[in-house]
C-alpha cells in the first residue's frame, strides 16, 4: 500500500461561533491510500479545540510506513499499529481509516453500510447547525435550513436567550442545543434547560465543563431534558465513565480515529442505555460520507459539516428533504471531484 497525503483550507460560508472562539476556515489534511489500482481517499479534520494542526497531522502520517502490510483487509491490527505510533493525533489516525475503509470497500465493490449489514434507508435526519451570531444573521441562518427538519444552535455566552428567540421567531422546528462547555453553574445550567424544554428544544449537548463531573451527574439527574457529552467522551474508554454522567454521547470520527472505533462505540454505548449522537466536524463529503455509513445505528446525527463550506473537494452523501442519503458507491460513497 502506498500513502499520499496533502493540506487543505476549507472556507467557511459563515464566521462559525461557539462558546469559546470564532473562525473562518478550517485546516485539514487529504489522504489517498493505494494499492491494486484501487484508492481510498481520507480526511482529518483540525477545528482548534483539537489542538492538531496541518504540521502535525503530516508529522504523524510522515511515521507511517504502509508498505510493510500486504492485506489492507487486515484493518484492526492496522489501525492498531497506527494508534501506537503516537499518543493522540487522533484526526490524523482517522484520516487513514477512513481511507482503508474507502479502499477496502471499492476491493470488495460494496459500500460500508451494506458490509455492515446496515439498513440505508433508516438513516436519521441531521441537523443544520446555526453559530452564535447577531439576530440579522441567525435569521438569514435560519432560511439557509429550509428543508431540515431539525436544528443545532451553539449558546454559551450571554446572549443565549436572544439566539433561542430569535430563532422561535422565524421557525417552530424542533432544536437541539450545544453549549460547549459554556455554563459553569450547574444551578444557572439547570434553570436555563427548563426555559429551554419550554422553547420546544429536545436536548443539550456538553452544558458544563468536562472536568466538572460532579455538578455534570446531578445536573443530567435533576434536568428534565437529556444530556449529551461531546468534548467529554473522546474514543472508546471514555464511554463506561459517561453512564451517570450525562444521558448520551456524541460520536465524532475525527476524536475517535475513525470508522473502526466509532462503531465500537456506537456498540458499547448502547449496551449502557446511552443514547448516541454521530456528529462530525466542518468537513469535506469525504468525511462525512464516511460518518454516514454508520448513521443507521445512531438515535440522531449532526453531519451537515459539508453544507457550512465553500470549497468541498467531493461529491458524497447528500441532505435531502433534512435526511442522511446514503449513495450507492462501493466504499464510504465519495468520489473526488475534478476541478
Amino acid at each position: 500500500m502506498r500513502l499520499k497525503y496533502y493540506p487543505y483550507t476549507l472556507e467557511l460560508k459563515h464566521t462559525f461561533s461557539v462558546s469559546s472562539f470564532s473562525r473562518n476556515t478550517t485546516p485539514i489534511v487529504l489522504t489517498e491510500i493505494e494499492h491494486d489500482g484501487y484508492i481510498g481517499y481520507g480526511e482529518a479534520s483540525m477545528p482548534p479545540y483539537l489542538g492538531e494542526s496541518h504540521e502535525s497531522v503530516m508529522n504523524f502520517l510522515s511515521m507511517v510506513d504502509l508498505s510493510k502490510y500486504n492485506n489492507p483487509f487486515d484493518l484492526e491490527s492496522i489501525l492498531i499499529d497506527i494508534d501506537k505510533i503516537a499518543p493522540n493525533n487522533n484526526a490524523a489516525k482517522a484520516s487513514l481509516d477512513i481511507a482503508l475503509h474507502d479502499l477496502t470497500g471499492k476491493m470488495q465493490n460494496q459500500p460500508w453500510y451494506k458490509i455492515l449489514g446496515l439498513d440505508k434507508n433508516s438513516t436519521p435526519f441531521t441537523s443544520f447547525t446555526i453559530g452564535i451570531d447577531s439576530p440579522e444573521i441567525v435569521r438569514q441562518k435560519v432560511r439557509e435550513a429550509k428543508g431540515f427538519k431539525l436544528l443545532k444552535i451553539k449558546l454559551g455566552k450571554e446572549n443565549d436567550k436572544e439566539m433561542i428567540n430569535t430563532i422561535r421567531e422565524e421557525s417552530s422546528l424542533p432544536i437541539v442545543v450545544d453549549v460547549n462547555q459554556g455554563w459553569k453553574d450547574k444551578n444557572f445550567a439547570l434553570e436555563m434547560i427548563y426555559w429551554l424544554k419550554e422553547k420546544n428544544i429536545l436536548h443539550v449537548e456538553q452544558p458544563m465543563p468536562k472536568n466538572q463531573i460532579d455538578d455534570m451527574a446531578w445536573l443530567t439527574e435533576n434536568s428534565p431534558l437529556p444530556t449529551i457529552a461531546d468534548e467529554a467522551v473522546q474514543r472508546l474508554e471514555d464511554i463506561p465513565k459517561s453512564k451517570g454522567v450525562y444521558s448520551g454521547i456524541n460520536i465524532k470520527l475525527m476524536k475517535c480515529t475513525g470508522m473502526l472505533e466509532a462503531y465500537k462505540m456506537i456498540k458499547a454505548a448502547k449496551t449502557l442505555n446511552l443514547k448516541v449522537m454521530l456528529g462530525c466536524m466542518t468537513e469535506t463529503s469525504c468525511a462525512i460520507s464516511a460518518a454516514a455509513q454508520l448513521s443507521p445505528l445512531v438515535d440522531w446525527a449532526d453531519l451537515d459539516g459539508a453544507l457550512l463550506i465553500k470549497n468541498d473537494l467531493f461529491d458524497g452523501a447528500e441532505i435531502l428533504d433534512g435526511k442522511i442519503t446514503i449513495k450507492d458507491l462501493p466504499g464510504i460513497g465519495a468520489t473526488k471531484r475534478k476541478f
